[in-house]
């Protein structure tokens, strides 16, 4: 118990180091927070500084998620493992160095589950890409992939208890940070329905 509160601190604080913010004040760029949908992530890296910084961003993202993943197959039970992903996330969205306001977590769920259940990860980043080129929309995608990692998380350890309910506590709350994207397309959706 004391090692999984130490690891789930310890992941929570390197997870609150937000790469988006980090990198774009580095080359002259606006805090990602104040551009665009205001979310410190990929998307609004690509956005702000183009595909390299992006992939600078999204590398640096997984990497970390992939440390976090072995460190915690390393120490803990399978139970514990998927909330350790959990505090990764929770570092990603409430950033104890910018303030509790940073990024919704996907990179670092994807990064996370690369090690989990490799196989799931590689489907569910296709079936990011599948989405996004019919629907064209980011978060849409996300939502799909967000959903094929956990469900290849969960089959990955056989559905234990624990195990599953950290995996879909962890993709509860990447939904719900994105509860303003979708607020958003609701309203243009009503819009358009109005107008026509």
């Amino acid at each position: 118990m004391i090692t999984f509160g130490i690891l789930f601190l310890s992941v929570y604080v390197a997870g609150s180091v937000n790469f988006a913010i980090l990198v774009l004040s580095a080359i002259g760029k606006a805090d990602p927070r104040t551009q665009f949908s205001g979310n410190a992530g990929t998307t609004n890296v690509y956005r702000q500084a183009g595909l390299v910084w992006a992939a600078v961003v999204l590398l640096l993202d997984l990497g970390r998620a992939m440390a976090a993943a072995a460190l915690a197959v390393h120490f803990l039970p399978i139970a514990g493992v998927p909330w350790i992903g959990l505090s990764l996330v929770l570092g990603n969205r409430f950033p104890c160095f910018h303030r509790f306001r940073g990024g919704k977590g996907v990179a670092g769920f994807l990064g996370f589950t690369i090690l989990l259940a490799p196989v799931a990860a590689a489907l569910a980043a296709l079936l990011w890409v599948a989405v996004y080129r019919v629907a064209q929309i980011p978060f849409i995608a996300s939502f799909f992939m967000i959903s094929a990692l956990a469900m290849g998380t969960m089959i990955t350890y056989n559905f234990e208890t624990i195990a599953a309910a950290g995996t879909i506590v962890t993709a509860l709350l990447i939904f719900y940070n994105h509860r303003q994207n979708v607020a958003a397309l609701l309203q243009k959706q009503g819009k358009s329905h109005e107008s026509s």
